[in-house]
């Protein structure tokens, strides 16, 4: 009998933890990995201005100094989910956009818990003025190509600024 009911409690508990996983995950645009694994999808800003970069220090995990990026929402073209992002981080607005790079990053570990992320990068011109998101960011400022390589970049922007050799 007492396994019974160490094997309901297990059992019940795990479906619990799965019906919270899916329901927190549902809005992320998700799908599997070139090795089969749980992948999102994201996207990503370089921000340049007076040949600096725009970078927060993130406030909620990953941390580290980022440029402003985040997670595409299950209905939501790529194109708008940049512009949603810059504008939830930055306050600002995209003006133009060209995409630089994409592709599938392995060990870029979310606050999801999911390990991989299939990532769009993009060049964004922007307008408006800065205000730094206090839930998102401990701080928001202009970097140049030295200081960044100075920095404790989040690990997924360290290898996007080193595949696109800004560092």
């Amino acid at each position: 009998m007492e396994d019974f009911i160490q094997l309901t409690v297990s059992s019940t508990k795990t479906h619990i933890n799965d019906f919270i996983r899916i329901i927190f995950m549902s809005g992320l645009k998700t799908g599997k990995s070139s090795k089969g694994k749980e992948m999102h999808y994201s996207v990503g800003a370089l921000i340049k201005k007076d040949n600096k970069y725009l970078l927060i220090d993130r406030n909620v995990p990953p941390y580290g100094f980022a440029c402003p990026a985040g997670h595409i929402d299950s209905d939501e073209a790529t194109e708008k989910a940049i512009r949603r992002e810059v504008n939830e981080e930055t306050g600002l607005t995209v003006e133009s956009l060209k995409l630089v790079t994409n592709g599938e990053v392995e060990d870029n570990k979310c606050s999801k818990g999911v390990e991989v992320h299939y990532w769009y990068i993009f060049d964004c011109k922007v307008s408006g003025e800065l205000k730094r998101n206090e839930r998102e960011a401990k701080s928001i400022n202009w970097y140049s190509r030295e200081e960044i390589k100075r920095l404790n970049l989040e690990p997924a922007w360290r290898y996007w600024f080193n595949k696109l050799r800004i560092i």
